[in-house]
């Protein structure tokens, strides 16, 4: 373009109705989305009827100036709640947003059957991040079944460090090596519900999607993770085999080989290895799953099937032990259990590592993990032949329950 050719340019733009500002500045942005999605840019031919040629032109120089733009962690924010407000969430929107909505559907379906169950209702608590992100923290204390439940939402916009970005290149091959930093999403739905009856069990589950950013605000790398988990203070083994049973049969209608695998991975993870047992009775376990797998929409649809089959395998053990009675020296033996949950969550477990090492989180959601009362007994062991005891013999060699 000449000089004289891009004064005149510069002088029609000048002309332009105020109007027209606004929609320079939206298909601007609606560049970078679709470029994020990997589709073409299209105009809204009918939006731009009526204002004429001069005006195309201007918007599509406005585009074209605009296609190296940066983005940052909020930017990013920014555009997905754009998106959100402006063109809702559908099949063909960022996995991010559509792990969100689903996740977001979830929380709700879950807290609600949980208060059915309770009685008493869940404190809901939004936030926000400086960055763009937040979430919605569901917590449940000394209710009539739990004592402490929480069912929460995270979502955060960030940067990894060069440090960071070199731990997770080893599962992560197509993480760029060759950048200081990068901006990253990660979105989770994280639950652990205490009841207050010994004979009822502790249970744990949380569900998460990771994507790393390219300067321009397109997926970079991602992956998807979770899985849930059984932790009794007293093992009735019928509710292990159809806690396991359940996850299996998800599994099972994607790919035959994940409980196994995953399984095995759940026993070996959640152990308290200073201790040589298992946090609990297992269930499945799976981190940094992504397209060496399979393709994102089928890993995705994993993900959904197994986070569905949760109340399924948890209501039934909950609504069949709740009210069983108990003796005082039974509630003293869940609360030294309580206290080995306790010693995984700080000492072992990566998510809450990761949590309280992103600048601005919120370490109230963080923690909800906890038990609201645990103890510690100095060597204690228990008697042999006691039911305390065969629980300890399991979580130190872990069964196969389906």
């Amino acid at each position: 373009m000449s000089r004289r050719q891009l004064s005149q340019l510069i002088l029609l733009r000048s002309r332009l109705p105020r109007a027209a500002q606004p929609l320079r500045r939206t298909y601007a942005t609606s560049s970078s989305s679709a470029k994020s999605n990997g589709s073409s840019r299209v105009f809204n031919a009918a939006a731009l009827a009526g204002i004429g040629a001069v005006t195309v032109s201007a918007v599509a120089y406005t585009v074209a100036s605009q296609k190296h733009t940066k983005f940052d962690a909020r930017s990013l924010a920014e555009l997905d709640e754009r998106t959100k407000r402006e063109k809702g969430i559908n099949e063909q929107s960022p996995m991010r947003l559509r792990m969100e909505k689903f996740i977001r559907e979830q929380q709700k379906a879950i807290v609600s059957a949980l208060e059915e169950v309770d009685g008493k209702k869940f404190r809901a608590d939004e936030w926000t991040r400086p960055n763009g992100g937040g979430g919605l923290s569901c917590v449940l204390q000394e209710g009539n079944v739990f004592e402490k439940a929480g069912v929460n939402i995270s979502v955060v916009y960030g940067t990894l460090p060069k440090a960071a970005m070199e731990k997770m290149r080893a599962n992560h091959k197509t993480l760029d090596a060759d950048v200081e930093q990068l901006d990253f999403y990660a979105l989770g739905l994280s639950m652990v519900l205490h009841p207050s009856n010994p004979m009822a069990p502790t249970v744990h589950l949380n569900y998460r999607y990771f994507e790393t950013m390219r300067p321009d605000g397109t997926s970079q790398a991602w992956w998807f993770g979770g899985g849930s988990d059984l932790t009794p203070s007293y093992l009735f083994d019928e509710d292990a085999v159809h806690f396991h049973k359940t996850l299996k049969e998800a599994c099972d209608k994607h790919d035959k080989d994940y409980y196994p695998r995953f399984k095995k991975w759940c026993d070996d993870y959640f152990s308290n290895k200073h201790r040589n047992e298992s946090r609990g009775v297992g269930g499945i376990f799976f981190d940094d799953l992504d397209e060496t797998v399979a393709d994102a929409d089928n890993t995705f649809a994993f993900v959904q099937d197994c986070l569905k089959s949760f109340l399924p395998s948890y209501l039934p053990i909950i609504n069949k032990r709740k009210d069983m009675p108990f003796t005082a020296k039974e509630k003293e033996w869940q609360q030294v259990r309580r206290g080995r949950y306790v010693e995984f969550n700080l000492v072992h477990d990566r998510g809450t590592a990761f949590g309280l090492n992103v600048p601005g989180s919120r370490v109230e959601s963080i923690l909800m993990s906890l038990p609201l009362t645990a103890s510690w007994r100095y060597m204690y062991e228990p008697e042999p032949k006691t039911r305390e005891h065969r629980l300890v013999e399991v979580l130190r060699e872990p069964k196969e329950w389906v």
